[in-house]
């Protein structure tokens, strides 16, 4: 993965600069921010698009709920082995785009983050399956609220977090160990675990991730260098909205 952090000693900038400084972090953070929230919105308008073609109350041969069918179409996406290009192609392109997104152009990079965003979204259509759409948007903007305010915090405050990302890695490595763990003992009170402490642990990715990229900021940029790592940028906190998202879901989302 390509690192854009900036290695070296920096000359401190005279205080007449500083204003010229700020203002290009200021507008490279927004940067982030839109791209992340475009991001999003594509997953969005993805995961619902597809639920609402692969559905019907017109009886079928696949009855999912007393009132509610699949088409044809999802038959094929959530019952087929498709389901699995489904679940495993938005991994192979986050990694793809981790890796390479240092030889991409700028647009490229954001090209290939808006195809992985919106495959995330077909992958996650089936959250509409298993929660009620009140539950979802409720879940939605209590996340949309955290994440907000642990953003800020990590984008304002004086205190130095870099201590956490080892952490907070050694947290996701946890989590996701526990997760293949519990597909085989199917554990109601182990998945309710899983699900706290990953609040947790991506509550204190946002902030992390946020004073990492700020960090990240260097006024010396070209503008391609900037375009990249603010892709990169809008890729963490996206992924930190997301999985903080979810396991809120599992945690408080009602089931249909």
């Amino acid at each position: 993965m390509a690192d854009y952090r900036n290695a070296g000693a920096r000359t401190v900038p005279a205080a007449g600069t500083r204003a010229d400084i700020d203002q290009g972090l200021r507008s490279y953070m927004l940067k982030v921010y839109n791209l992340m929230a475009g991001g999003l919105a594509l997953t969005g308008v993805a995961a619902y698009a597809l639920y609402s073609m692969s559905v019907t109350g017109e009886v079928t041969a696949y009855q999912v709920r007393p009132d509610l069918y699949l088409t044809e179409l999802g038959y094929t996406v959530f019952m087929s082995p498709l389901k699995w290009v489904l679940m495993l192609a938005p991994l192979a392109m986050v990694f793809f785009l981790s890796f390479r997104v240092h030889k991409m152009s700028v647009q490229a990079a954001q090209a290939t983050f808006w195809t992985y965003a919106t495959m995330v979204g077909l992958s996650l259509s089936t959250i509409f399956l298993v929660y009620t759409q009140e539950s979802i948007t409720q879940v939605f903007f209590i996340t949309a609220a955290s994440f907000g305010a642990l953003s800020l915090w990590g984008y304002t405050t004086k205190r130095d977090i870099s201590g956490w990302g080892s952490f907070l890695f050694m947290g996701v490595i946890g989590i996701v160990i526990a997760m293949v763990v519990n597909i085989f003992l199917a554990s109601p009170a182990l998945q309710f675990a899983i699900s706290a402490i990953g609040v947790l642990v991506f509550a204190g990715l946002t902030a992390y991730d946020t004073q990492q990229i700020k960090e990240m900021y260097y006024e010396g940029d070209g503008s391609a260098v900037m375009g990249r790592k603010a892709v990169m940028g809008a890729l963490r906190l996206y992924l930190d909205f997301l999985n903080m998202f979810l396991f809120l879901l599992q945690l408080f989302g009602n089931r249909e």
